[in-house]
């Protein structure tokens, strides 16, 4: 369905149209359609939102938005590095 699309004359400084134009040439979108999408965005209900949908769809401390660093620094993906290996002694250096 064809929806009637109506103009709208909007004023940016330098520095946003930049970023505008930016944006949009990242995504392959034109600055009217990256505009339209921001607009969605901030306009959209808080039950519209799809993050929302994700709460609680999975099983964990029941305190782990509060201590998410804590958490993390636990799990295996934060595993610490192994410590960098000291150099040699002076004794083990091969001479040349």
């Amino acid at each position: 369905s064809w929806i009637m699309k109506r103009p709208l004359q909007v004023y940016l400084d330098t520095e946003e149209l930049r970023r505008l134009t930016a944006w949009s040439r990242e995504r392959g979108i034109t600055k009217s359609e990256a505009v339209r999408v921001a607009l969605r965005g901030l306009t959209r209900a808080p039950n519209e939102d799809p993050l929302l949908g994700l709460i609680g769809i999975c099983e964990g401390p029941a305190d782990a938005s509060e201590r998410l660093d804590h958490y993390l620094n636990e799990s295996l993906i934060a595993e610490r590095a192994p410590a960098y290996r000291k150099s040699l002694s002076r004794r083990a250096r091969v001479r040349r």
